[in-house]
């Protein structure tokens, strides 16, 4: 007994050690807690848990581990104990929850209950801890307030908790939730109950007749969410999110009364700011989750502008703005960025037709008050429409663009700013209608806006809009303007380089020689004469530029030699490609001490690309040096977790996390730091097996291998994308080795792209993963897939074809629906265009099949024929 009672202490100390703030204590701790085994980790937990007269931090982190056990390691630990250690277990828990006097801990001990009754439903539904249920009926209308909450706490946390009895106990769920949702007296059980209700609804999220059963609870649960507001829990808010983003359909029968509470909401003033924005999320969320339902609501959407709009003026004087050098990130708490990118997801979500006619008059009025912050606000809010309201505005394009541009000449520097971003906005989503309309306009104020000296941010967002205008420029409008532009970006160049040199400010200077850079991407070889005026400066930067605080203009200045040197082409950027290269090399050396997130990296990966295009078969020589870094980056592995609501309520978004929430309390959370990085050095790869062939064989095995996984790495398209495209150019590369090599490398990659065809999710990538294997198949020829290959292939294929009947199927069925509206049939055609672009690629895969096989696969063909003819049949119908 002594002996147990000195482990037991050994065991506080740990959890102790547990939460110390020293990384080394804490490690050690870790591990001596990894090894202690299973069974004896419950005992001792649970006994910390009992213990009261223990630290209170030592309690609750033996709650969270002995959750965390049960929901990591259930199947290890829990049926390997002896019947009568369960069942202690179990009676344990439930005596502890009764006993528990402290609220926060006693929810701890709810946490693990839950987690234990969701690991005790069996396969068929049937919960195997009877007394759980009984004591969750027991609590629910017991005297006790902490037993009530607790039943509640249990319920939310794991609503399917009845099996496959809940059909049973439908009735005695909603009288439950209906009793605790009127409690009076008892704000926390309100709010409690709203949220096991919402929890509830989710997890039955498919069944429909379950919604109309618990319609009536709406009401209730809108009070709930209003009253929990005033008391500064924005719980059930949240849940009412989830609601409208999971199942909009339960909330029709009270649509009206849901908006009309976001709505008061969303302006009531004395709530704090995150409060209502989420508010304003309910709005936002259903145009996008439930459209039509909400076209009908035009009142409600027409209040909502003005008070998207009333966020965007949130605004905060600054007198530092002007000439601030660093960007700071948006501050996405903001109202005013809130506000902004809610307009744009509500004109994209409900549609141009809607929205425009009620946000116009707002904008014009806005345009024209005296107050810089309305005017501010009025052209954000035209950049951020543009996308939703595409059409419409196309018709009015030249009465909005002479306005706007306007205000490039405002007396307030942020009006300014403004201004060069509704126009940089409109020149990428109008384009390339925009710049055959407005070219003369636009250049010329652009170019006097980037003059605007004593304002250097309005400089830099000048240049950063004539980037945007340049990029999706028709050639030929842009050459009768090369010569005036090109004064006008070398003057400002040389410019900011002295006042880089004599004060060390960069911003403009960043963003100019991109300026530059997409000129010269878009004139091409007309670039020729203005070659010798920019490239010593260029050079002059990156050599000089080695600051920490200089790496993006150094990174940007490479970027832009680069593209230069693309533009004019071999012969006339042969006089500087070996120093150019030198330069590169020496910042490639120095690439193992770059820190992860140097913004270089990035760059530098591209131009070694563009280097490898301008140079071609001469730049085999220096692959020993770039694949290093670039096989290291194309790598990178990000941290993922996967968290239950109990952690996730300690992370938040701005630590570069982000989750998706896979539903039953748990959500999945990745570090999306270095991933664009990764997609980058992908596509590069892609680059050089592309431009050097056989001169890339060397590197064709470690390239395959890193690539054929990533056909599965769905945290990012573009990697999925870039190992597609890089499987039939690694054959092309891998040919000269022999039949023997290729023939291994296909056995290697084969499998996995007949199954990356069967499970890829996203249409987009879809398309390219079907055209890359349709190439390697007329790489290899005949005889390269075996009769396995031919029997999955076979099974894919004519589930791709019958998916398109079967949508086509569901697409009449949404025709019937009551919200039914034209704006429907527009997103229905997209996804039946959709559709018929992926059969093309089905037809790529027969193509390069048949021209390989020829007769010999027609037997293996006839299981697709009669799903082709249905096909062309149908294709002959009416409509």
């Amino acid at each position: 007994m002594a002996a147990a009672a000195a482990e037991q202490q050994q065991f506080y100390l740990l959890l102790g050690n547990l939460l110390s703030p020293d990384n080394v204590v804490r490690k050690q701790a870790e591990e001596t807690y990894e090894n202690i085994p299973g069974q004896s980790k419950i005992t001792f937990l649970l006994q910390a848990i009992r213990n009261t007269t223990a630290a209170e931090e030592a309690r609750q982190m033996a709650a969270v581990l002995l959750r965390r056990l049960l929901s990591s390691a259930f199947d290890e630990v829990y049926p390997a104990l002896p019947p009568d250690v369960q069942t202690a277990i179990k009676s344990e828990l439930l005596m502890i929850i009764q006993m528990e006097t402290q609220s926060s801990m006693r929810k701890k001990i709810c946490d693990i209950a839950a987690e234990l009754a969701r690991n005790l439903i069996d396969e068929d539904g049937n919960n195997q801890w009877p007394e759980g249920l009984k004591f969750l009926f027991d609590s629910v209308s017991s005297q006790n307030v902490g037993l009530r909450e607790a039943a509640l706490h249990i319920f939310w946390n794991f609503p399917g908790i009845f099996g496959n009895q809940q059909q049973h106990y439908l009735d005695v769920i909603k009288r439950m939730l209906v009793q605790c949702m009127q409690d009076q007296e008892h704000p926390s059980i309100r709010t409690l109950s709203a949220r096991a209700t919402a929890a509830f609804i989710l997890a039955n999220e498919h069944n429909v007749a379950l919604f109309k059963h618990f319609a009536d609870l709406l009401p209730g649960f809108l009070q709930a969410v209003n009253d929990s507001c005033y008391q500064n829990d924005d719980s059930v808010l949240k849940s009412l999110v989830e609601i409208a983003d999971t199942v909009p359909k339960y909330l029709r029968p009270h649509l009206e009364a849901t908006l009309q509470l976001s709505l008061k909401l969303c302006g009531d003033t004395s709530l704090n700011n995150m409060q209502r924005q989420l508010a304003l999320e309910v709005i936002v969320t259903l145009s996008e989750t439930a459209a039509a339902m909400l076209r009908k609501h035009t009142n409600i959407v027409a209040q909502t502008i003005p008070q998207m709009l009333a966020m965007m003026v949130d605004l905060e004087e600054d007198e530092d703005w002007a000439n601030a050098d660093e960007l700071e990130d948006d501050d996405f708490d903001s109202n005013a960025v809130a506000g902004e990118s809610a307009l744009d997801r509500m004109a994209c979500g409900l549609g141009g037709k809607l929205v425009l006619p009620m946000i116009k008059e707002h904008i014009m009025q806005m345009l024209q008050n005296p107050d810089w912050k309305y005017r501010h606000a009025g052209l954000m809010a035209l950049s951020a429409i543009g996308e939703g309201c595409h059409q419409q505005m196309e018709g009015i394009l030249n009465e909005i663009v002479n306005f706007v541009l306007l205000f490039l000449q405002d007396p307030h520097p942020r009006v300014r700013y403004a201004a060069c971003n509704a126009v940089g906005q409109m020149a990428t989503d109008f384009a390339p209608g925009f710049q055959k309309k407005f070219h003369e306009k636009v250049i010329a104020a652009l170019l006097q806006t980037m003059e605007d000296q004593g304002n250097q941010r309005v400089q830099a967002h000048a240049a950063a809009a004539l980037i945007n205008f340049t990029e999706d420029c028709p050639k030929s409008l842009l050459i009768p303007y090369l010569d005036n532009l090109v004064k006008h970006l070398h003057s400002i160049m040389v410019l900011k380089l002295q006042e880089l040199i004599q004060k060390g400010t960069k911003l403009v200077l960043e963003q100019v020689v991109t300026s530059i850079a997409s000129v010269a991407d878009t004139a091409e070889e007309k670039f020729v004469p203005y070659y010798d005026l920019f490239m010593p400066s260029l050079k002059h930067i990156v050599e000089n530029a080695v600051q920490k605080e200089l790496r993006l203009l150094r990174g940007k200045t490479i970027e832009c030699i680069s593209l230069i040197g693309l533009a004019v082409g071999k012969e006339k950027f042969m006089q500087d490609a070996s120093d150019v290269m030198q330069l590169l090399l020496k910042t490639q050396t120095d690439f193992s001490d770059m820190e992860d997130d140097d913004p270089q990296i990035s760059y530098m990966i591209s131009a070694w690309a563009r280097m490898c295009k301008i140079l071609g078969k001469e730049f085999q020589q220096y692959l020993p040096v770039v694949m290093g870094p670039l096989m290291k980056t194309a790598s990178i592995k990000p941290e993922v977790a996967l968290l239950d609501t109990q952690d996730m309520e300690n992370m938040s978004d701005d630590d570069g996390w982000e989750f998706v929430n896979l539903g039953d309390q748990q959500s999945f959370g990745i570090k999306t730091a270095g991933l664009e990085e990764k997609s980058t050095a992908c596509q590069m790869l892609v680059c050089y097996a592309k431009e050097l062939k056989e001169g890339f064989v060397e590197y064709t095995e470690q390239v395959v291998k890193l690539m054929v996984p990533l056909l599965k790495f769905y945290f990012h398209d573009g990697v999925r994308v870039a190992a597609a495209e890089s499987m039939p150019l690694l054959l092309e590369c891998a040919r000269v080795r022999g039949p023997e090599y290729l023939t291994q490398m296909w056995h290697f990659m084969c499998d996995a792209l007949i199954k990356a065809i069967g499970t890829e999710p996203d249409s987009d990538v879809l398309s390219e993963i079907m055209h890359s294997f349709a190439k390697c198949i007329e790489v290899m020829g005949d005889g390269c897939l075996n009769n396995e290959h031919f029997e999955e292939l076979g099974g894919i294929l004519k589930a791709k074809l019958e998916e398109h009947f079967k949508n086509q199927e569901l697409r009449q069925v949404k025709r019937q629906d009551e919200d039914y509206d034209e704006q429907v049939e527009e997103s229905l055609q997209d996804e039946d265009d959709n559709d018929v672009y992926i059969l093309t690629k089905v037809s790529d895969i027969l193509h390069s099949i048949f021209s390989s096989y020829k007769e010999k696969v027609l037997p293996w063909f006839e299981q697709l024929l009669p799903l082709i003819v249905n096909l062309i049949v149908r294709q002959h119908l009416p409509q």
